[in-house]
């Protein structure tokens, strides 16, 4: 079979379980996708010194449609406070626009290891929530400005929405969670957008990238992540409503550990 035809029929199954998970357990597909396309994408002869850069872009380009989705999601119910938006903005995009040159000067290797060892963190925090401290007030544009710029170039080095980061630190602020919730889809897809551009136009020139690639993109891998992540996203969700999802949160948060120390031995 071709590698690039085998590629997408992986990923379509990858897709249908990183949707499937992120219903179910309301996690970001970037925990998912970034390890699972380091694995994948040897196959089609991505050198080993880009590697890591076109799995988390590949992965950033991925949120795009599902941030969009719940996102909207949000804004019809009224979370979505926009007004913070002007503070915000600014630094959002330039965070994410950012982390494509940033990861480019960063070796792959490198990059792997932080990648694996925010795995270990997160599984952490997915297993044992912590509990932010609610009721304090907005902080200055200019602080607004420099924390949202760096979570977002810290969700675009790692392939994700940064909701992770972007809702405590909004709870803490005094928004509600499901404001900080609302806000933080709507800045995700803000992260993503600008995100997979910076990896686009980063990649432009760099040799070597297999067919099928646009800039640090690899579009075989994300189309067949989006189709089926979309499709099973709905399967999930209506799960969470019978399955034990505390106890599948811990039992996930395990296996993303193990995932994270084979990542930063490898």
């Amino acid at each position: 079979m071709d590698s690039l035809l085998q590629v997408f029929l992986i990923c379509l199954l990858l897709g249908s379980v990183v949707g499937f998970l992120a219903g179910l357990l309301g996690i970001g597909g970037g925990l998912i996708i970034v390890p699972a396309l380091l694995y994948i994408l040897p196959s089609v002869g991505i050198d080993s010194s880009q590697i890591t850069q076109v799995a988390i872009a590949t992965s950033l380009a991925s949120i795009i449609l599902t941030s969009m989705s719940s996102a909207s999601a949000h804004h019809k119910r009224g979370n979505i406070p926009w007004k913070l938006f002007k503070p915000i903005f600014p630094g959002i995009v330039i965070g994410s626009l950012a982390s494509a040159f940033v990861s480019e000067q960063i070796a792959s290797d490198d990059l792997q290891q932080a990648f694996a060892i925010f795995v270990v963190l997160m599984a952490f925090q997915m297993a044992f929530p912590f509990k932010v401290k609610t009721g304090g007030s907005m902080p200055s544009f200019g602080v607004l400005f420099l924390v949202s710029s760096a979570i977002a170039l810290i969700a675009g080095l790692m392939g994700i929405g940064g909701g992770v980061l972007l809702v405590p630190f909004l709870c803490y602020c005094g928004l509600q969670m499901r404001q900080a919730v609302g806000f933080s889809s709507a800045t995700g897809m803000l992260i993503a957008v600008s995100g997979t551009v910076g990896y686009i136009i980063a990649g432009y020139d760099v040799p070597n990238l297999p067919e099928g690639s646009v800039g640090f993109i690899y579009l075989p891998a994300l189309i067949g992540i989006i189709i089926s992540s979309m499709l099973c996203a709905p399967i999930g969700v209506k799960a969470a409503s019978t399955w034990p999802t505390p106890i599948l949160k811990k039992i996930f948060a395990g296996l993303l550990v193990v995932v994270g120390v084979k990542l930063l031995l490898s």
